[in-house]
């Protein structure tokens, strides 16, 4: 174990063929690492300190900031198989072989285009509030990003997130006060240049695709998926969807939450996901 936590770890930076990739890394050297792939505009300082730190526990974590996010540089790409393509190329020069993978979001599209196009490196898959290449509802999401554009990011981040319920939006609000208890070395947030990049990737992965679910039966890793009851962002039965077409999955759906279910029940997500992970 190195004596970091998600708020204490330093930034670190490597360099890729002139490209300075921003991440941070902490938790227990043994075993297989795990590589943290964020939401839509999200940074390293977009994940909650309870999840990153429970993993933390049993795995060495990898928070990462994809070309143009948080403090890395270069122009962020307009397409998944780019992000996807450097991702690889990030994990290759830490001199990582095998990797655990969690992606949410907009993060579980790129882990699944990893997986896919690098299939030897990816040991197990965790894919939170997500859903497969053409999926249902996906090209949707300008609905929710234009209702909630005019509210302040904190109100904003409820809206996206969490349910209507006061119930939902109280444990949103805790996990949203942890995110942003860290104040030292806090990453930048993305620009306007690179929010329309990753917007416009979204959209082009949320186009019709005729081998959307061919797609999916070729991820043989073992895959823990998982979803709120009623994600409005990538709706939840994407996660069905990917659950009844990948050879190796399970699917976990928490009650009475939305596209951020994994930060409203932080502890019976790091319940089954260490499990999972675990698993042989």
């Amino acid at each position: 174990m190195n004596a970091y936590t998600h708020n204490t770890a330093p930034n670190l930076f490597i360099d890729i063929d002139g490209i300075k990739y921003a991440y941070r890394t902490f938790g227990n050297d043994t075993g297989i690492p795990l590589l943290l792939l964020q939401h839509f505009t999200g940074t390293l300082d977009n994940w909650d300190p309870i999840v990153t730190n429970g993993l933390a526990k049993h795995f060495k974590v990898i928070l990462f900031d994809n070309k143009g996010i948080g403090a890395s540089t270069g122009e962020t790409p307009d397409n998944i198989g780019t992000m996807a393509q450097d991702a690889i190329s990030f994990t290759k020069a830490l001199g990582i072989g095998r990797i655990n993978i969690l992606g949410f979001s907009m993060g579980g599209f790129i882990a699944q285009q990893i997986t896919l196009d690098a299939p030897d490196l990816v040991d197990k898959l965790i894919l939170a509030g997500t859903g497969p290449k053409g999926g249902e509802r996906i090209s949707e999401i300008m609905g929710p990003l234009t209702e909630s554009s005019s509210m302040d990011p904190y109100e904003q981040k409820l809206f996206l997130f969490y349910g209507k319920t006061e119930t939902s939006r109280t444990l949103g609000k805790r996990s949203l006060d942890r995110i942003n208890k860290r104040k030292i070395n806090r990453d930048p947030e993305t620009g306007l240049p690179a929010v329309q990049a990753q917007l416009a990737s979204i959209l082009n992965w949320a186009q019709p695709a005729d081998d959307s679910l061919e797609r999916l039966t070729k991820i043989k890793q073992p895959t823990f998926i998982v979803n709120g009851s009623n994600d409005t962002i990538v709706p939840t039965i994407n996660s069905y969807i990917m659950f009844q077409n990948m050879p190796d999955a399970k699917l976990s759906l928490y009650p009475d939450s939305g596209h951020g279910a994994i930060f409203q029940f932080p502890e019976l997500f790091l319940t089954e996901s260490i499990a999972f992970l675990k698993s042989h």
